[in-house]
C-alpha cells in the first residue's frame, strides 16, 4: 500500500534468494556505518555507548556501531524494535529465523535458515562451529522508558549473546536526534555489537580473512536493515499523518 507522499513499505522477503537479494546484494541507501578519524576518537564513541547501556568495555570491544537518521518518533521506533520476530519485513528471516522464546522479546534464538537441528544426522557442527543456534540472545536490559534526567529520550535493547555467531553484547538503541552533532532527522536509530570471537582473544590475529569476510557481510546486513527500518518507520508515519 502507497500513500499519497509517493512513499511504500520495504518489499517482503519470500524466500532465502530475496533474503540474499534484499540483505547482501542490495546496496544500502544511505551508509549507516560509523567511521572515525583515529583511534581515540573511536575509542571515546565506544565508551559513551558503553556508559549508556552498561556495556563492560574490559569484556568486549565495541566493533562497530551503525547508524541512521529516522523522521519518524523515537516512542514509534521503538516499539517497531519491540515487535521483532519472524514476520518482520525488516530482517533476513529466511537466512536467520527469529524464534522468540514464549513469544517474549527479552529471550530470542535465531537459527540458521530455520534448522533448529543440523540436516544430517551425524552432523555435530559446521566445519568446527557450532552454529545452531545462530544467536541465543538473552536480554540484560530492555529501557522502555528515558530516565528522567535523559536529554536525548534514549531507549534501548541490550542483549547478551551466545551461539554460533561470535557476538558477545547486541544492542539495538534509538534516541532523540542531537544537533550539535549535525543531526537533522526527528530520531537516530543505532545498532551496536561488542565481541569477544568464540571467547579466544586471539581470534582476529589468527583469523584475520575469516574476520574481513564477517565484518563485510555484517556491515551489508547491518546497513540494510536498518535502511529498511527507516522506510518503513517513515511510511507509516506518513500514512498516518496522510489519512487524518
Amino acid at each position: 500500500m502507497n500513500n499519497s507522499s509517493g512513499k511504500k513499505p520495504p518489499a517482503k522477503s519470500k524466500g532465502l534468494f530475496t533474503d540474499i537479494l534484499y540483505f547482501l546484494l542490495h546496496k544500502p541507501e544511505k551508509a549507516t556505518l560509523i567511521k572515525y578519524k583515529t583511534d581515540e576518537e573511536r575509542d571515546e564513541y565506544n565508551q559513551r555507548m558503553s556508559q549508556r547501556t552498561g556495556i563492560n568495555p574490559d569484556k568486549y570491544s565495541v566493533l562497530n556501531i551503525h547508524k541512521i537518521g529516522v523522521n519518524a518518533p523515537v516512542s514509534y521506533i521503538f516499539n517497531e524494535l519491540l515487535e521483532w520476530n519472524g514476520d518482520s519485513t525488516c530482517w533476513p528471516n529466511h537466512i536467520a529465523k527469529v524464534d522468540r522464546i514464549d513469544d517474549d522479546i527479552k529471550r530470542i534464538r535465531i537459527h540458521p535458515f530455520g534448522w533448529k537441528k543440523y540436516p544430517f544426522r551425524f552432523m555435530k557442527s559446521f566445519c568446527g562451529l557450532k552454529l545452531i543456534p545462530l544467536f541465543l540472545l538473552n536480554a540484560i536490559e530492555v529501557k522502555e522508558v528515558p530516565d528522567a534526567f535523559d536529554f536525548d529520550n534514549a531507549r534501548y535493547l541490550l542483549y547478551e549473546c551466545s551461539g554460533g555467531y561470535p557476538i558477545g553484547v547486541y544492542a539495538m538503541y534509538v534516541r532523540s536526534s542531537i544537533a550539535d552533532m549535525g543531526e537533522v532527522a526527528q530520531s537516530q536509530l543505532i545498532f551496536a555489537v561488542g565481541f569477544n570471537f568464540y571467547g579466544k582473544e586471539d581470534w582476529q590475529k589468527r583469523r584475520k580473512l575469516v574476520n574481513k569476510i564477517w565484518e563485510i557481510v555484517h556491515n551489508r546486513v547491518t546497513a540494510n536493515v536498518l535502511n529498511r527500518v527507516k522506510q518503513l518507520g517513515e511510511w507509516r508515519i506518513d500514512t498516518i499523518q496522510n489519512n487524518t
